[in-house]
């Protein structure tokens, strides 16, 4: 090899490594880019909410004082089961029952043992156990529901609220334990009880001891009803369906919805499926089922309160007399 040659080597080399750290660096900046824009991204979603209808960005602040609705629309947006207790319940006076009370996998439905082949919590090659710790560390919650003891504009009440944001708000043996518990503490205690339900029904993960829970808490709300002579409300909330609908759901003395909430056993699909035939639209939805005798009252939030009031004082005037 000349000189010549040896110098131009040397020089396509050097023109290389530079390429290469050049190339490298660029996709070290764009990584870090990247990073700041999740890092934004997450900031953004701790501030600001958009409403499924209109899809106007709402700011959380005033939409939690708004109570979900959407202020340009009207559209009732899903509330966490926190925010939900805080609409009946009197200042300080909620406390809370059986918040250590958490689910095990015993199906062992996808082992925690089995080899997982994706890092997202939702795909089903996650075990139960983990999507349980996902939605655990994501809500703050032990499982689908609170339960605890309140008062309502001074008069004392029995009320679960369930949580679609923890795995759909569905009824494994864990919410189905928590609401008969309370159902009998309510009926022990002689209060008035009232059930939020949000939820796409039983449990899949957990089989037929999901299922179970729908016997389970028919017969302690039968003791409380029938027996005990004590009143019970049920408020639909969006969405609310399958074995919840099919259980307590549809059980109180006096059956609540909200408004344009969607409530059903099966969904539109297979309905469509099974029957062969198509189904009108929104015949799911509140005013519709409202209109076929469904309910007894279809209540916005901002009058929640007040009505379930003079509901339970009408109750305290007929006991009385």
């Amino acid at each position: 090899m000349s000189i010549k040659e040896w110098f131009e080597d040397k020089r396509k080399i050097t023109a290389l490594l530079k390429n290469s750290v050049e190339r490298d660096s660029k996709d070290a900046n764009e990584t870090e880019k990247n990073k700041n824009k999740s890092i934004d991204y997450a900031k953004i979603k701790k501030l600001w909410a958009q409403c499924d209808n209109c899809e106007n960005l709402l700011y959380l602040r005033f939409l939690r004082e708004n109570q979900s609705v959407c202020k340009e629309c009207g559209y009732y947006l899903q509330m966490n089961s926190s925010d939900r207790i805080e609409l009946p319940i009197d200042r300080d006076t909620w406390r809370p029952m059986d918040e250590d009370m958490y689910t095990l996998d015993v199906l062992q439905f996808y082992s925690e043992n089995e080899p997982s082949h994706s890092d997202n919590l939702n795909s089903e090659d996650e075990s139960y156990k983990d999507h349980i710790t996902f939605y655990q560390i994501e809500t703050g919650l032990t499982d689908a529901i609170q339960t605890g003891i309140g008062q309502l504009n001074g008069l004392t009440i029995a009320l679960g609220v369930m949580d679609f944001q923890f795995m759909g708000g569905s009824m494994g043996s864990v919410v189905g334990e928590k609401i008969t518990r309370l159902i009998e503490r309510a009926t022990a205690e002689s209060l008035p009880l009232i059930m939020v339900c949000a939820s796409g029904g039983a449990r899949m993960q957990e089989g037929s001891f999901s299922l179970m829970q729908m016997a389970k808490i028919a017969s302690a709300l039968y003791i409380h009803q029938k027996e005990k002579k004590l009143l019970y409300i049920s408020i639909l909330t969006s969405p609310t369906t399958g074995g919840v609908t099919a259980s307590f759901g549809m059980l109180g003395d006096i059956i609540i919805a909200e408004p344009k909430a969607y409530i059903a056993f099966a969904g539109k699909r297979v309905i469509e499926q099974t029957l062969g035939q198509k189904v009108i639209e929104d015949f799911q939805v509140t005013e519709h089922l409202f209109g076929h005798g469904l309910f007894d009252l279809i209540v916005p939030r901002n009058l929640l309160k007040g009505v379930l009031s003079e509901l339970f004082w009408f109750y305290v005037l007929r006991s009385s007399l």
